[in-house]
């Protein structure tokens, strides 16, 4: 049976589509994908997976754009929520949590 090239779900991009955009721009798509939006802040503010992964793409936006210190900032961010050295601030419209 000869083999037949995998077929692309419309919508996704191909490798050689990517090859039109520089790499800074797939990260900040990358880093855009992957923020918090507004209305999951709530929920997903203490999320560590997600907080990390949210760091680690603005971090690879600022290394991209020549900002090394502030990449630094971002990954050390997003280790600390892997090592759960760092735990989220309280809500601001909401006060400090009380148990």
């Amino acid at each position: 049976m000869p083999d037949t090239p995998a077929k692309s779900s419309p919508g996704r991009e191909t490798s050689a589509q990517l090859q039109q955009y520089t790499a800074l721009e797939l990260a900040q798509a990358l880093a855009e994908k992957l923020a918090i939006e507004p209305n999951d802040w709530h929920r997903l503010n203490r999320n560590r997976k997600v907080r990390a992964k949210e760091q680690l793409a603005a971090a690879l936006v600022y290394l991209l754009s020549d900002q090394p210190e502030e990449a630094l900032m971002r990954t050390q961010q997003a280790s600390g929520w892997l090592d759960h050295s760092l735990t989220a601030p309280p809500c601001p419209t909401h006060g400090p949590r009380t148990r």
